[in-house]
């Protein structure tokens, strides 16, 4: 009998000889990739000396910094589009430099509004650096070289495909490069003139500010002055200046592309800006936040002991895992005495992390968890993985609140959404340490992703950070999770009247079904 796998002579050692072909073309990709990546490393740069009095915004933020020696100033920015707002008046407030560092920046209404100011910026002499991450950058080369061609602007992008048009070749190499290219850069830091941070869960496009018409997330940000920025600052150099930080233009030596035009990118997105939609925006901004972020009485809330905390951008490379910022924010959470309270969007604890909450609300702590609803979230994946813990915590005593999907009980977007997502990533440790970056409960942000954020203990942030979570947290606006007999309940107030559903409330099957496929998948270290 014959026993052989393969009925004709020779195909199995073809097939070995194929897969071995394979391995080899995979490794000497990779190898070619960073080779050629060290070789096209841009020049060192950092950030530009502070001068008092040199601009707009070393005369506005320097008399109060000066009020408050060795403390940072906060300011939580809750309301989408003032977040937007701080951005457009920084932008057009600076004169020295801008650095820009984002996961994502959407050539949308909002990301063409932004990006019409930072060029402007250039325009008058200010020094930009954007650094994008790559994976969200396809098919927008000519556009970020339009940019770079300008003297006063460097485009660099993070962890980046050699594949710049071809979709197949991209895709391709993505599979290839698989455990080096889904780690990403998820910071998102906007400094301008070495004066003012801005940092938190938003990313640059509509859905961020209350502009898209298709769904919207919920979201926080912190404006800072003060010796924070300096630490903001320096963690932005180290990535600029980092090996997986590579100039745009020098991706594109050994190719032909069209030729950026400035003249043309700047009319552009003037002609945008005098869109309609663009118009009525920018009206809105003015009537309801007026033309400059700080007014006669600056909103800050002073504090020492600010602390700027970032992932090293070596974690891309999986390397120097002892400086992740994942476990120093496990240990403070860890640390809680009397409460609390956590809003993440992307929620999975794992093992460890839900038998850690469990132990903290056995040992007396009150813990509040925020986060998504199936029906609100945007990626069911991830749903799909945190759904495994529920009935655990919920058992265990920890208070669960899934935000509903439907913007109208919340607040309406400029230009009426149909659903709404929570974007937070926020915690507030027994009523004194407050944490908003863009690190989320999850094992992409512990393991994959770079992060980073800012640590505080200004009470007054702290209080206007709890009172956003109660907000979002009301029968109104959440489903509050229980255990009846063993089962789910999700509990809610419509019109006045409680309303208890059995299962997933407003998740139609073609939700619930993946979901549930991915719950039984081993997946959940790279979601």
């Amino acid at each position: 009998m014959d026993t052989d796998l393969f009925p004709w002579p020779g195909i199995g050692a073809l097939l070995a000889l194929a897969l071995a072909a394979i391995a080899v073309l995979a490794i000497l990709a990779v190898y070619a990739f960073g080779s050629k990546a060290q070789r096209r490393q841009g020049a060192p740069s950092l950030a530009l000396e502070v001068r008092d009095g040199e601009t707009e915004l070393d005369r506005t933020i320097a008399p109060l910094t000066g009020q408050h020696a060795g403390e940072s100033g906060l300011a939580l920015l809750t309301a989408s589009l003032a977040a937007l707002q701080a951005r457009l008046w920084t932008a057009r407030a600076a004169g020295r430099s801008l650095d820009l560092q984002y996961y994502y920046w959407k050539n949308d209404l909002t990301g063409r509004l932004l990006m019409r100011e930072v060029i402007d910026a250039a325009g008058r002499g200010v020094r930009v650096r954007l650094l994008l991450d790559d994976i969200n950058a396809f098919g927008f080369d000519s556009y970020l070289l339009a940019m770079d061609s300008h003297p006063n602007v460097e485009v660099r992008l993070f962890n980046p495909s050699r594949s710049r048009a071809n979709a197949f070749r991209r895709g391709l190499e993505l599979t290839v490069k698989y455990f080096t290219a889904t780690r990403r850069m998820h910071n998102k830091c906007w400094i301008a003139d070495g004066r003012v941070l801005i940092a938190g869960g938003r990313n640059i496009g509509d859905q961020y500010f209350d502009a898209s018409q298709e769904a919207n997330f919920q979201d926080i940000d912190i404006l800072a002055v003060g010796p924070c920025v300096n630490d903001a600052q320096a963690v932005f150099d180290r990535y600029w200046n980092s090996d997986p930080a590579l100039p745009v233009r020098e991706l594109h030596k050994l190719r032909r592309i069209r030729r950026p035009r400035w003249s043309r990118l700047v009319k552009g997105l003037t002609r945008h800006a005098s869109s309609p939609r663009a118009l009525s925006l920018l009206a809105h901004l003015d009537r309801e936040h007026g033309p400059s972020t700080f007014g006669a009485k600056p909103p800050f809330c002073w504090s020492e002991g600010v602390e700027v905390i970032a992932d090293p951008p070596e974690k891309a490379a999986g390397l120097s895992p002892e400086h992740w910022m994942g476990e120093r924010i496990n240990a403070l959470l860890r640390q809680a005495r009397s409460s609390l309270v956590i809003a993440s969007p992307y929620f999975i604890p794992g093992a460890a992390g839900a038998s850690t909450l469990a132990a903290l609300v056995a040992g007396g702590r009150m813990i509040r968890v925020l986060t998504n609803s199936l029906a609100a979230t945007d990626v069911i994946a991830v749903h799909g993985a945190y759904a495994r813990y529920r009935k655990a915590l919920v058992a265990a005593g920890v208070a669960i609140h899934e935000l509903k999907p439907e913007p109208k009980r919340q607040r309406a977007s400029l230009f009426g959404s149909r659903t709404a997502s929570l974007h937070t990533k926020a915690f507030v440790v027994d009523d004194a340490l407050g944490f908003v970056g863009s690190f989320n409960l999850d094992p992409r942000s512990l393991s994959i992703n770079t992060e980073m954020g800012l640590l505080f203990r200004c009470p007054l942030v702290i209080q206007q950070l709890k009172a956003a979570f109660a907000a979002q947290m009301t029968p109104e606006i959440s489903y509050s999770l229980t255990m009846r007999e063993g089962h789910l309940h999700w509990t809610e107030t419509r019109e006045g009247t409680p309303v208890t559903h059995v299962s997933e409330p407003e998740a139609p099957l073609r939700r619930r079904l993946p979901a549930w496929l991915i719950s039984w998948l081993p997946i959940e270290s790279q979601l």
